[in-house]
């Protein structure tokens, strides 16, 4: 009889830590903004988006990883997204941006990885790209593959992640629920002095003002003064940059990706990513001397997908005017603020190289603050 009583404890343990994790702060009863999320509230509420992590914590030094985004699940390289990519500030090692800029497509996946690691993004998206049926002529791709340096945890001299990690990513890219926290690109990184990592939201637009959707997903690794939601909790909690000595150190950055269904140009999707930033800035980030700070934003719009051989000389398409583009600025905004902090919220506290320790978020501490200011 014991040993069957233990048989079902054990049976049963796994679901009281699921039932313990925290929720996200929306369950929690936090509302960042006033428009509604989607139904996943992720970057993969836009239809078609996937998306793919790889976590790699190994012995006592390594922590780090790689997220992959894919706009579509066909072939990128001969059906290519219209995108823009802007620098809130320009500290960073973003591959593939100037075709980006100059052409205002995106033909492969996007890539997230810690920063001594973009040359091995690159050789992967390249083997990918080019392993596809239907690109057995191609000879140029343009990889876009962006990082954040997690040396404060992970050992990033080793340059752990490899070719077949970035592989995997891609090809295990999936819709639904997206994993957030300690995961993928954000395993060894810090924000706001505490554990960062990967962390997405989204928004949907009412039937009225169009119906389309934003997504967003996060890599943070920097550092401000903490907002949640508008509320000091930095300030509150005595943690933040410049706060004293421990703290000055606020370089590491930040990679925002946006999508969305609607139909935008190039023009305005660089004006969407510009907003994406103004999102960051709400939850205290200051874009420090050393931080990469970069938007990549893309629509997944069928009818403006540019074809690598088109059928006729003149592309026929309808872009959304510029007199419909507000609502669309105000959610990207919201779901980078809200992805930031789920981020933060999702985020487990870590040891890593050199026996660095980074906390978690303190919860137990935070959630009075945003009650003492009437946001719970």
């Amino acid at each position: 009889m014991q040993k069957i009583f233990s048989i079902v404890l054990f049976s049963i343990f796994p679901v009281l830590l699921l039932a313990q994790t925290p929720s996200r702060p929306r369950e929690m009863g936090l509302k960042i903004g006033v428009m509604p999320a989607g139904t996943l509230n992720a970057i993969t509420d836009v239809p078609g988006v996937k998306v793919g992590h790889k976590t790699l914590i190994v012995g006592e030094s390594v922590r780090t990883g790689v997220t992959a985004i894919l706009p579509h699940d066909g072939n990128l390289f001969q059906s290519k997204v219209p995108a823009a990519v802007f620098a809130g500030n320009g500290f960073g090692k973003l591959s593939g941006t100037t075709q980006i800029d100059e052409l205002g497509t995106l033909e492969s996946p996007v890539i997230l990885t810690n920063t001594l690691n973009v040359a091995e993004g690159i050789q992967a998206v390249i083997e990918h790209t080019l392993a596809q049926k239907g690109n057995e002529m191609v000879q140029s791709v343009n990889a876009v593959v962006g990082e954040t340096n997690d040396g404060n945890l992970n050992d990033i001299r080793s340059r752990y992640v490899k070719k077949e990690d970035i592989l995997y990513t891609i090809q295990s890219a999936k819709g639904g629920p997206v994993t957030e926290g300690n995961v993928g690109a954000g395993t060894g990184t810090v924000c706001f002095g505490y554990k960062g990592g990967i962390g997405t939201s989204s928004r949907k637009l009412p039937q009225s003002l169009g119906g389309y959707t934003i997504g967003v997903l996060v890599q943070t690794n920097f550092g401000g003064v903490l907002q949640i939601d508008g509320v000091p909790v930095g300030e509150e909690l005595g943690k933040f940059s410049f706060s004293d000595k421990l703290l000055n150190n606020v370089d590491g950055s930040c990679m925002i990706v946006v999508a969305t269904d609607a139909p935008l140009d190039a023009r305005n999707l660089e004006r969407l990513a510009k907003r994406a930033f103004m999102g960051m800035a709400k939850t205290g980030g200051i874009a420090s001397n050393g931080s990469g700070d970069y938007v990549i934003a893309f629509s997944t719009a069928e009818a403006l997908r540019v074809s690598h051989q088109p059928a006729q000389p003149v592309i026929q398409a309808g872009y959304l005017h510029n007199d419909f583009t507000s609502q669309l600025f105000m959610a990207a905004i919201e779901a980078t603020e809200e992805a930031v902090i789920n981020s933060l919220f999702a985020a487990k506290t870590i040891t890593g190289n050199n026996e660095r320790k980074i906390e978690a978020l303190p919860l137990d501490k935070v959630i009075p603050i945003l009650k003492k200011y009437n946001r719970l």
